[in-house]
């Protein structure tokens, strides 16, 4: 079995969502970074089947400005994710670019930060 969620696709979306916090207007996550992004432990987690019905995987991040706060990461999948995920396909080309800072949703209270995949 092919999973296109693997260690290259994690240091993709770390670098990403790092990128994306420097180009953030919010004063409050301007200089966090990300240290480091993980796959859910079980791999029915991020199963295909999983993906599909659910559109969604929680992963964990660590972030914050010494990117060791550890975040609950949920990546929900657009279209064109969810499409090319079920055919064994690379999905690091729908993290949207740095470039537009509309892709993410943190809470520093809650630890928490939702990404969007094309």
């Amino acid at each position: 079995m092919i999973e296109m969620l693997d260690n290259e696709f994690c240091e993709i979306l770390e670098h990403k969502i790092s990128k994306v916090f420097t180009n953030s207007t919010s004063e409050k996550v301007k200089h966090f970074w990300c240290d480091g992004v993980l796959l859910p432990t079980f791999e029915n987690d991020y199963s295909k089947k999983f993906v599909n019905d659910n559109r969604k995987i929680i992963m964990t991040a660590f972030i914050g400005l010494s990117g060791q706060d550890k975040y609950e990461l949920t990546l929900n999948f657009g279209n064109t994710a969810l499409s090319k995920y079920a055919r064994d396909l690379q999905i690091s080309d729908c993290i949207p670019s740095p470039d537009n800072t509309n892709w993410f949703d943190i809470d520093v209270e809650r630890l928490t930060i939702v990404i969007q995949l094309d």
